[in-house]
């Protein structure tokens, strides 16, 4: 069975490059190009396995970055050492650029969100006020969602294929988050499920996304991801739930 999900908001290369550099903690002026690289492959090869559209940026920046290790390999004569540029330097400076860029979209994303904002949840039971957040990284989804399959590679071993209605896992998925109101990402798997079970619910998750049914937000930077209906308020003032 074959799936295949086009997101309307998908990050390119210099976002998960930047993502993997916050996530392992690396200063960007001294990016440990081997280390970095070997990671950007990962994900790549687990963006392919859930047979997400994949834009060529992001073969042409893996192949950028392996020329970067692979210059930077390449013994150097002691007497250019100092007129050798750094092979990464282009690459650094790319990226403080897109950054710059991507703050000042937050930014404005923010503003406008605010002025826009016509619900907002009740307050938490340790009485401080939670919104809902408005976008999602894809990055930190992935992330979470490779935990769930290494989890199930370990203890269970796929006996046959399924076969799996990608729409009616949609359905099903649609109705636990309305239901809970507010799912712990780790919660939408069942235990033992099988290797194609997980990746279909994992697609049903994107294209819940992707309609506007639900959001994902986070306490902190990397930490629990709870995936949370959006409710707006209708033009009568009574709270409306997306369908």
């Amino acid at each position: 069975m074959e799936y295949q999900v086009r997101l309307q908001q998908f990050e390119g290369p210099l976002d998960l490059l930047l993502f993997l550099i916050k996530k392992e903690e690396i200063n960007i002026y001294d990016i440990p190009i081997a280390q970095i690289t070997q990671q950007y492959l990962e994900y790549i090869r687990l963006l392919e396995f859930l047979n997400l559209e994949l834009a060529g940026e992001f073969l042409v920046m893996a192949a950028s970055l392996m020329r970067i290790k692979a210059r930077m390999l390449l013994p150097v004569n002691p007497e250019d050492a100092e007129e050798e540029e750094d092979p990464r330097t282009a690459l650094v400076q790319q990226l403080l650029e897109y950054q710059r860029f991507k703050q000042a979209a937050s930014d404005l994303e923010a503003m406008e969100y605010q002025r826009r904002l016509l619900y907002v949840r009740p307050e938490s039971e340790d009485g401080e006020s939670a919104e809902v957040e408005c976008s999602y990284n894809l990055f930190e989804l992935i992330t979470a969602f490779k935990k769930v399959l290494d989890k199930a590679q370990v203890r269970y071993i796929e006996v046959r294929p399924e076969e799996i209605s990608l729409e009616a896992r949609i359905e099903s998925v649609k109705g636990r988050i309305a239901e809970a109101g507010s799912l712990a990402f780790s919660d939408l798997f069942e235990e033992g499920a099988g290797r194609m079970d997980l990746v279909v619910t994992f697609l049903a998750l994107l294209e819940i996304l992707k309609s506007g049914f639900a959001t994902v937000r986070q306490t902190k930077p990397f930490g629990e991801i709870w995936i949370q209906r959006i409710v707006t308020e209708s033009p009568s003032g009574r709270a409306q739930e997306n369908s």
